[in-house]
């Protein structure tokens, strides 16, 4: 049974043109790229190469773009980086539905005697922009809000954000993870200091990220060692994964498009769809300003568990939230900060399309899902049958 994968914020299929132009680096071309003989040379050359193919799909300068792990290792190095730049300003701005990459940074510095704010958002997930401004003062190192929200697709005021904080003389990181690749970023016209990606959620391989840092940025390296990426990150670049990621970049930038009408779309036709014909459903989030492959579901009266386990016998992959929390009872702390009522949170499904989703599988969505939300509640002690 071929999987109906509506996971893509969790992670996404390697797209097999990038698997093609990293299939070299993991046989032949197997040269380090800072050894000075020619063979080295040539796979550095095809690591600028890859830089420039990141920088182009967000409008930035190669020399801005620093190799990483992940996204959670360039979301700990923006925070870590700038509070070291800055010890005289011991507090982080943030909000409450951060991924768990800034939350959990955020909650270890707090131990260390860094001060942090978190800034609540509205039913619609958004933040209010008088609030931010007035939440930041002399002492502040840094403001880290994501571009687009991981759980609800909810994508924010950015430009108007990093205004802000850079009138009010801070540092600005947003986390772009869910948001490269799916929505036009030209960094020429936005102020933010730094960004985070990360490969695997724009169909290039899992374990390659990136930061940006822009140029006059304050920086210092989070891991130390050797000298590569200029001593900005110490460590053996991960060169077939950097190639996959340059040539994702490359193909997403020229896919924009598909993912703003065709993805749209199937999205709007799957949740339109659910909301009308299952009572007692609810879309989290922004109706409009959002990813146009994210759909947030509340089904009131029944366990998101049992919807996606039901799901599964279907060969339909989903998820309840983020995939750094799946194992978690509780509801969702996004959906708990936007105040999405106790009965509803609980029974929360994310679909996040690609590409490479059809409308058979939406139909297929549909059709199933009916049937699968009045069994639940059927033996559910909480709907009013």
């Amino acid at each position: 049974m071929k999987p109906i994968y509506l996971d893509n914020n969790a992670t996404t299929c390697i797209d097999p043109q990038v698997l093609e132009c990293m299939m070299p680096y993991l046989s032949n071309e197997y040269g380090n790229p800072s050894s000075m003989h020619f063979f080295g040379g040539k796979i550095n050359r095809k690591l600028n190469e890859a830089r420039e193919q990141i920088a182009d799909i967000i409008n930035a300068r190669p020399d801005e773009i620093i190799f990483t792990s992940c996204g959670t290792e360039s979301d700990n190095t923006a925070l870590m980086s700038t509070l070291e730049c800055y010890p005289q300003k011991p507090h982080i701005v943030t909000t409450r539905v951060e991924h768990s990459a800034i939350m959990n940074m955020c909650k270890y510095l707090s131990r260390k005697g860094i001060s942090v704010t978190y800034l609540p958002v509205d039913r619609n997930g958004m933040i209010d922009l008088n609030q931010l401004e007035d939440s930041i003062s002399e002492s502040t190192a840094i403001v880290s809000i994501m571009f687009a929200n991981n759980e609800t697709g909810v994508v924010y005021p950015i430009d108007k954000i990093a205004s802000i904080t850079k009138a009010k003389g801070a540092v600005f990181h947003t986390d772009a993870v869910q948001a490269v690749g799916k929505i036009p970023i030209d960094l020429s016209k936005i102020p933010i200091d730094i960004l985070s990606l990360s490969g695997h959620k724009l169909h290039a391989p899992k374990g390659i990220g990136v930061i940006y840092v822009r140029k006059g940025t304050r920086f210092k390296p989070y891991i130390i060692g050797g000298h590569q990426e200029h001593g900005r990150r110490g460590g053996t670049e991960n060169v077939a994964s950097i190639v996959g990621l340059g040539e994702a970049c490359r193909i997403a930038k020229d896919c924009l498009e598909i993912e703003n009408t065709q993805v749209k779309h199937l999205r709007n036709k799957l949740e339109n769809t659910l909301l009308e014909i299952i009572p007692s459903s609810i879309r989290n989030g922004h109706k409009t300003s959002r990813l146009p492959n994210t759909t947030n579901i509340s089904f009131e009266y029944v366990e998101g568990e049992g919807i996606l386990l039901s799901l599964n016998e279907y060969g339909i992959c989903a998820s309840s939230g983020s995939a750094c929390t799946s194992g978690a009872i509780e509801p969702s702390h996004v959906l708990r900060a936007m105040g999405v009522p106790f009965t509803a949170a609980h029974g929360s499904i994310r679909f996040s399309l690609s590409r490479y989703n059809t409308e058979d599988e939406i139909d297929k969505v549909i059709e199933v899902m009916p049937s699968i939300i009045e069994r639940l509640r059927a033996i559910s002690p909480f709907w009013k049958k």
